[in-house]
């Protein structure tokens, strides 16, 4: 199996099925026959001796192995992309300064690593990340457009809900080493060292019903404003941070611990009219909203998805097919 080279166009149908949901819409979009798009599937699931979708009511669901080749999919198709535009020399037009305005997160810790993608193929466009605290105005032009935690009630603030973050416990292999037992529960956090960010302290109400359980943990806790210190503190050993699931792709050596969520945190993109209306701010609203897209990154789900389960569906899927590495240029 390992010695086999997969398919790329069962690979490229599979995409478009996903995204769709559909096979029959998959099907008119590819210009292809329902049952051609169905034994390609059924093919390609061989292949991979996994399931990729369950249907339902719904239509087509990705399974967790489905995930997980869509993300791969992805990834290689924007290479792919990558090579073919410079190869040709092709620019979209597109040039100007944007400006995003973020919290100590989302944006510097999701945003911000994937932003040389889009740079690349947008060379003209001047990137600009402002990170603070309190959400930029966008009325006086503080920022073009804003991630942020509260829902706009602005008449003049266009919103989209790009998911929710679920906050659990991370902690270096090395303290969880050195600890005789590992808390089982929220309620036994305090009985560790923790360390949290000065926003949680700030909105612990927000995190209701859980609130009177992590007002309780800031009293044995590392209270920092700076998310960079809270990360490297935990990475060093010094105790269990309190962190959006998705950390567990951007730090794979933190170990996220095995229990329920403590706080699930919603969050939108916040932007004017006059924004959405620019060719470069309507590139970049889309841009940043298909980096939530939940198909691929499941932790943005109103669902609690356990890291775990993303690094269990990953050794499966290495278990039954060698996919070559696709890396950044």
């Amino acid at each position: 199996m390992t010695n086999q080279r997969i398919d790329w166009d069962k690979l490229r149908v599979f995409k478009v099925v996903a995204e769709l949901g559909s096979m029959t819409s998959a099907a008119a979009r590819l210009r292809e026959s329902p049952p051609t798009v169905s034994r390609k599937i059924d093919e390609l699931e061989e292949f991979l001796s996994s399931k990729l979708f369950t249907r339902s009511t719904r239509g087509m669901e990705l399974t967790e192995t489905g995930k997980t080749v869509l993300r791969y999919a992805r990834q290689m198709e924007e290479s792919a992309n990558e090579v073919l535009s410079k190869a040709i020399g092709k620019t979209d037009g597109t040039e100007g300064r944007i400006t995003i305005g973020s919290g100590d997160g989302v944006g510097p810790y999701w945003i911000a690593p994937r932003l040389a993608e889009f740079q690349t193929a947008h060379p003209k466009a001047q990137v600009r990340m402002h990170v603070k605290a309190e959400e930029p105005d966008l009325l006086n032009d503080e920022a073009d457009i804003s991630i942020q935690f509260t829902e706009p009630r602005d008449p003049e603030i266009i919103s989209h809900k790009l998911g929710t973050l679920h906050y659990i416990g991370f902690a270096s292999r090395e303290y969880l080493d050195a600890q005789t037992s590992q808390p089982s529960s929220m309620f036994e956090y305090h009985q560790y060292r923790c360390i949290l960010h000065e926003s949680y302290v700030q909105q612990v109400e927000r995190w209701a019903p859980k609130a009177h359980e992590l007002k309780k943990m800031i009293d044995f806790a590392f209270v920092t404003n700076s998310a960079s210190a809270m990360i490297t503190l935990c990475r060093r050993g010094g105790g269990i941070a309190l962190l959006p699931t998705y950390h567990q792709d951007v730090y794979p050596d933190l170990v996220a611990l095995d229990m329920s969520e403590v706080a699930p945190i919603q969050f939108w993109i916040a932007y004017t009219e006059q924004t959405r209306r620019s060719p470069l701010g309507n590139l970049m609203i889309e841009w940043i909203k298909s980096l939530f897209d939940k198909q691929v990154s499941p932790w943005f789900t109103d669902e609690f998805y356990h890291p775990k389960q993303r690094i269990e569906a990953e050794a499966e899927f290495h278990e039954s097919v060698s996919v070559p590495r696709v890396t950044g240029t």
